[in-house]
């Protein structure tokens, strides 16, 4: 028997042991804290927008070009100059087209002469014939000798038009001449400032097949445009008169405005993506912009000036009916399967009662429980609920995320106005929940 002691001994330890490792569970890990993250609502201006991107250019711009060929011998404007209309900005060689003129003239004369000598021959055969046709009547001629000299008389008549043409065609020549010498002198044609210039002193310019572009001028800088390339999809929500804000890379944190004057029908397809010009009126009368800045253009479609702003992310939060179950039981919050909890009962806007706090809503909207009370998983009910043209969000109320519905308004991507419901600034919503996982989908029939 005593033998039999120290073996008793050693079971009922072991079985001690056994039992303490059960129930204490040494090897667990402790329960990971459960924390909420967060996103606080705002108060301020909210507006509508699309966004587009543009190039910022003079409202009037000339290409000032040569129209006759020659060396430049003379320019009187540089880059950024202001020029009048009608001013004198560059002179090309006037040698040759001084010597296209004399020989234009030279021409011109000799068709005067032409015409000179013609008259003279009209005043001879007609003599002639006037002598003939008498000789004829005194039967000293035969009459094919009137006939010569009658149609002598009408060749020199008819000499006389060639002549006058000629002298015509002489004077246009020399007009085009004299033309071409008035082009040797560049002149603006607009007031504004010169923006390019193409041609240095002593460089030749052809102008046989097209007019090379010598100074490119804007008419004013102090009213600008920007041509925008605005997306198909957003083209017809923009209308005439329309306000718009745009930043450029040159004035960082510095916004600008604009009004659409035109939304151009023309489309433009780069890699088969369709875009619209929609042009915009700037005033510069700072004159900081400069033609070519790359404008980041934003058009307000509707603006509220005091909003309550919802961020986004919170109206995007939809946590699980078994997360929040789960939130429910390790934060020590009770409530029966049988609905008979303490959530008690629903207002009618479904947002009441302190049942509210950490209740999901099922998919696509919860529903009143078919219990009593709200208190459990299963106060939700059975049955869906339709929240119609609200949404919900989730309201941090001492430590315990509740059940708000809110009707959103306008939105600028980021943001969403509430038109309706139980928020006030600095209020904080639920956007994600941390140490409660939610469990894992079944799959298949079980």
């Amino acid at each position: 028997m005593k033998r039999w002691i120290p073996r008793i001994i050693i079971l009922a330890l072991v079985a001690g042991g056994v039992v303490f490792l059960v129930l204490k569970k040494p090897w667990a890990k402790g329960e990971t804290p459960i924390t909420f993250q967060t996103v606080t609502v705002g108060k301020g201006s909210i507006a509508a927008q699309v966004t587009a991107n543009g190039t910022l250019s003079a409202r009037g711009t000339v290409l000032v070009g040569a129209q006759v060929s020659g060396r430049v011998t003379e320019i009187n404007a540089d880059f950024n100059d202001k020029v009048k209309k009608g001013q004198v900005i560059a002179k090309l060689d006037e040698l040759v087209l001084k010597a296209q003129i004399d020989q234009a003239q030279a021409a011109m004369d000799v068709a005067v002469a032409n015409l000179k000598r013609t008259n003279v021959s009209v005043i001879d055969t007609t003599r002639q014939y006037e002598r003939q046709k008498m000789l004829k009547d005194q039967s000293l001629v035969a009459g094919a000798i009137v006939e010569q000299a009658e149609a002598a008389r009408d060749v020199a008549i008819a000499n006389v038009s060639g002549a006058k043409a000629q002298i015509n065609q002489a004077a246009a020549n020399l007009k085009q001449a004299r033309t071409n010498l008035s082009y040797a002198t560049i002149i603006s044609p607009v007031d504004g400032v010169v923006l390019s210039r193409a041609v240095d002193v002593g460089q030749t310019v052809a102008a046989s097949l097209s007019a090379p572009t010598l100074f490119t001028i804007a008419e004013d800088l102090s009213r600008m445009q920007i041509n925008t390339a605005v997306a198909e999809a957003d083209v017809g929500r923009l209308t005439e008169t329309m306000k718009a804000t745009f930043t450029v890379d040159a004035f960082p944190g510095k916004t600008f405005e604009g009004i659409v004057r035109q939304v151009r029908n023309a489309p433009t397809t780069t890699s088969g993506v369709v875009t619209y010009d929609a042009v915009i009126d700037v005033d510069n009368t700072d004159k900081s912009l400069r033609p070519g800045m790359t404008a980041n253009v934003t058009f307000v479609l509707a603006q509220v000036a005091e909003a309550i702003k919802i961020p986004n992310s919170a109206l995007r939060f939809k946590p699980s009916r078994e997360q929040m179950v789960a939130l429910r039981e390790q934060m020590g919050m009770t409530g029966g399967r049988d609905g008979s909890g303490s959530g008690g009962r629903r207002n009618r806007d479904g947002s009441g009662g302190s049942g509210d706090a950490a209740r999901p809503p099922r998919e696509g909207g919860g529903g009143p429980g078919g219990g009593a009370g709200g208190g459990g998983p299963q106060g939700e009910g059975r049955r869906g609920r339709d929240f119609g043209d609200k949404k919900p969000v989730y309201k941090l109320v001492d430590g315990v995320p509740k059940m708000v519905l809110v009707k959103p308004g306008l939105s600028d991507g980021s943001s969403t106005e509430m038109l309706e419901g139980d928020l006030q600034p600095g209020d904080q919503l639920v956007t994600e929940i941390s140490g409660v996982a939610a469990p894992a989908r079944r799959v298949g029939a079980f």
